[in-house]
C-alpha cells in the first residue's frame, strides 16, 4: 500500500485549505479503531474530514459519509465533546518537511484556536493527539507510556512535544546543480535509492516516479548516469521543489481566505499547482507516470486508499471463511462417516433374529460347551454357522441374539434422522463454500466485499461464527446479483450468496421466468427474465445452463447436469437453511463450465473497454 508522503500531505492539505478552512464542526464519528470522520460546514456545503492513523495508510482527505450505526468509541466522544460547534481556522504545518499538522479549532475565525488537533501521519508511529490552548494533552487516538518508548511519551495531562526531528540534509531550491549530482553519486547505488539515502521529503515512490520521469530506470547505477541523464533528473528534482514552494507561498499569501474556493489576488488556485492522477502502481499528485488523470487529490486519495482496504478486508474475510467451513465441513463429513459405520453395523439386526429364530427352532439340536452351531436357513437351505456363548444354554444364546436385535433396530431409529441432520448441515455448508469459490477475488467494487460481508452475517446468523465487536459497520446497502445477456438479449440473473439466492427464487422471480440449479450440486440460483409471450430459445437456456454450471461446485467438471423449472414449482421447506429449496417438474440440461467461464470472461473485457 502506498503510504502518504511529504508532497501528498502538502498537496492533500493545499487543497482542504482552499475549500474547507474554515469549517464549522458539527459531528465527529468514529469508523473504526484507526479513522475518524468530522463532519465541516462551509458556505458552500457539507463534508466529512477523513483522519486515519493506520500505520500502513495515514492520511487526510475528504471522505464519504460514514454509516448509520452508532459510534460507540471513547475517542471519538471526547473529540465530540470538545471540538463540537467550533470552527476549523487553520491547517498548519509544525516544520519543514514535517509530516505532522496542526488542525486548529476555535469558536469563530479570526481568534485564537481553542484546540489543537495535531495528526501525526509517521508511518507505525502516527496518531492524533488533541490538546488544549496551552498545549496540554486532552485525549490522544493511543497512548504511549515509560515502558513503550524511553523517547517520547504521550499521556493525558502531559504537555504535547514534537516528534524527534528526522535526521539527514532538506532539499532545497537554492542548491546548485553541481552540488546537487555531488551529493546523490557520492556513493554508487540505484539512483533512486541514492536520492532517498541524500534528502530527507522524499517517499520511495516519489522517487522512483521521479527517476521514471526523467526517462531512467530507477534500479540504474549512479555510476552509469549520462551528463544528460543529470540534467533530466536535476530539472524534475526542480520542477518538484518549485511545486512544493509555489504551494508555501500561496499558503504564506492567504493565511485567512475570505471566499471560496481559496485562490490568491491573480485568481490561482493551489490545487492548480498539483495534477493528481493514477499510475500503474498507485497514484501520484506531480504529473508523473499518470494513466488517468483524478478529479481531485481529495477524490484520488479517498478512492485509493478505500479500495485498498477494502481490497485487504476482503482478503482477510475471504481466509476466515474460508477456514471456518473448511473446519466445520471436515467435522460433519467425519460425524457422517460414523454415522454411517453405525448403520451398517444395524444392517446386521436382521441376521440377528434370524439367527435367533434358528436356534429356537432347533433348540434339540444343541449340546453343552457348543461355541458354535450350523444350521439351515428357513428360506434359503443353505446352512448358517452361529456362534455361541459356551456358558449358556441355547435358549439364552437367542436372547442374547434378540437383545442385539432390539438394540441395533434402536440404534438404527436413532441414528438416520442424525444422519439426515448432518447431511443437511453439509448440504447448506456446501452450498456457502461454492458462493466463496465463485467470489475468490476481489475486483475492485464495494460489491464483492458486500457480499463477503452478507455471508458472514449469514453464518453468524447461523451459529457457525460467533459475532465479533469489531464486525465492519461501513456498509448499509444490499450487494446485488450478477447480471448478463443472453443471446437473445433477455436478462440472467445470478445469486452471488444464499441471501440473494433467497431473493432471487422467492421474490424477483415472476410467473414467466425459469428458475436454473444444478442438480444435486450445491451452486447459485439463477434465474431468466421472460417477457410475457417471449419464449427462450434453445441457445438462451443452454447459455443460463452454462452458467449455473460455473457457478457452482461442478465447475470444474467437463459438464454438469442442470435442471431448470418455472419459479412457481420451487419450494422452500420449513425450517430450511437460507439458500435451501426443492422442486419439481423439472427438466435437464448439461450445463458446460468451461463455456460459462468464457461467457464471464468476454462479459469482463467488455465491461472494461
Amino acid at each position: 500500500m502506498q503510504p502518504v508522503d511529504y508532497t501528498t500531505l502538502t498537496a492533500a492539505c493545499s487543497e482542504l485549505r482552499a475549500t474547507w478552512v474554515p469549517g464549522r464542526t458539527e459531528q465527529v464519528y468514529q469508523r473504526d479503531r484507526y479513522t475518524i470522520a468530522i463532519a465541516l460546514r462551509t458556505l458552500n456545503g457539507r463534508g466529512w474530514l477523513t483522519i486515519c492513523w493506520h500505520p500502513q495508510a495515514a492520511r487526510i482527505c475528504i471522505g464519504d459519509p460514514p454509516p448509520r450505526v452508532p459510534d460507540t468509541f471513547t475517542f471519538s466522544d471526547q473529540l465530540r465533546h470538545q471540538l463540537g460547534g467550533f470552527a476549523l481556522i487553520a491547517i498548519e504545518t509544525i516544520a519543514p518537511w514535517e509530516r505532522v499538522l496542526d488542525l486548529q479549532f476555535a469558536k469563530r475565525p479570526g481568534e485564537a484556536p481553542t484546540w489543537h488537533l495535531y495528526v501525526e501521519i509517521i508511518g507505525k508511529y502516527s496518531n492524533l493527539i488533541l490538546t488544549d490552548a496551552d498545549n496540554l494533552i486532552v485525549t490522544t487516538a493511543h497512548q504511549v507510556s515509560n515502558q513503550q518508548s524511553s523517547v517520547r511519551t504521550i499521556q493525558t495531562g502531559q504537555p504535547y512535544e514534537l516528534p524527534p526531528a528526522l535526521t539527514g540534509t532538506s532539499p532545497s531550491l537554492t542548491e546548485p546543480y553541481q552540488s546537487w549530482k555531488e551529493r546523490v553519486s557520492l556513493i554508487p547505488g540505484a539512483v533512486a535509492n541514492q536520492l532517498l539515502k541524500s534528502y530527507r521529503g522524499l517517499s520511495p515512490t516519489l522517487a522512483r516516479s521521479m527517476v521514471q520521469a526523467a526517462g531512467l530506470d530507477p534500479k540504474q547505477s549512479t555510476q552509469n548516469l549520462e551528463e544528460s541523464d543529470w540534467q533530466n533528473l536535476f530539472q524534475r528534482w526542480q520542477k518538484w521543489l518549485q511545486t512544493l514552494l509555489n504551494v508555501s507561498k500561496f499558503s504564506t499569501d492567504n493565511p485567512q481566505p475570505t471566499n471560496l474556493p481559496y485562490s490568491n489576488a491573480k485568481g490561482e488556485q493551489p490545487a492548480n499547482l498539483f495534477q493528481p492522477g493514477w499510475t500503474n502502481q498507485g497514484y501520484t499528485v506531480m504529473d508523473w507516470g499518470i494513466v488517468k488523470p483524478a478529479k481531485n487529490i481529495q477524490t484520488l486519495l479517498n478512492a485509493y486508499y478505500t479500495n485498498q482496504f477494502n481490497q485487504h478486508e476482503f482478503a482477510r474475510l475471504h481466509n476466515q471463511l474460508t477456514q471456518k467451513l473448511n473446519n466445520n465441513l471436515r467435522k460433519l463429513r467425519q460425524k457422517a462417516s460414523s454415522f454411517n459405520e453405525r448403520l451398517q453395523q444395524s444392517d446386521q439386526a436382521d441376521q440377528s433374529r434370524e439367527k435367533a429364530d434358528l436356534l429356537m427352532a432347533y433348540l434339540q439340536d444343541w449340546q453343552p460347551g457348543m461355541k458354535s452351531i450350523t444350521l439351515l436357513d428357513f428360506e434359503t437351505n443353505q446352512p448358517v454357522k452361529i456362534p455361541l456363548n459356551p456358558e449358556k444354554n441355547a435358549v439364552q444364546n437367542a436372547q442374547a441374539f434378540y437383545k442385539r436385535h432390539q438394540k441395533l433396530k434402536r440404534t438404527r431409529d436413532a441414528v438416520e434422522p442424525l444422519l439426515k441432520e448432518v447431511q443437511d448441515e453439509i448440504q447448506y455448508l456446501e452450498q456457502v463454500e461454492a458462493s466463496l469459490t465463485q467470489l475468490n477475488t476481489y475486483y475492485n467494487t464495494l460489491d464483492d466485499l458486500q457480499t463477503l460481508q452478507e455471508i458472514r452475517e449469514e453464518l453468524i446468523g447461523q451459529g457457525y461464527l460467533e459475532a465479533s465487536a469489531q464486525r465492519s459497520r461501513n456498509l448499509s446497502d444490499v450487494s446485488q446479483p450478477y447480471r448478463y445477456q443472453t443471446p437473445s438479449g433477455f436478462e440472467l440473473l445470478i445469486g452471488r450468496n444464499n441471501r440473494q439466492n433467497d431473493q432471487l427464487t422467492f421474490r424477483t422471480a415472476g410467473d414467466y421466468d425459469l428458475w436454473f440449479h444444478t442438480q444435486e450440486i450445491a451452486g447459485s440460483h439463477v434465474l431468466l427474465r421472460l417477457e410475457p409471450g417471449t419464449v427462450a430459445d434453445p441457445a438462451d437456456l443452454q447459455f443460463a445452463a452454462d452458467l449455473a454450471a460455473y457457478n457452482s461446485r461442478g465447475c470444474q467438471s467437463e459438464q454438469v447436469p442442470v435442471v431448470y423449472t418455472k419459479p412457481k414449482y420451487v419450494y422452500k421447506p420449513k425450517g430450511a437453511k437460507p439458500g435451501m429449496a426443492i422442486y419439481k417438474h423439472e427438466q435437464i440440461l448439461w450445463g458446460r463450465p468451461d463455456q460459462g467461464r468464457d461467457y464471464v470472461m468476454k462479459s469482463a473485457s467488455t465491461k472494461k473497454m
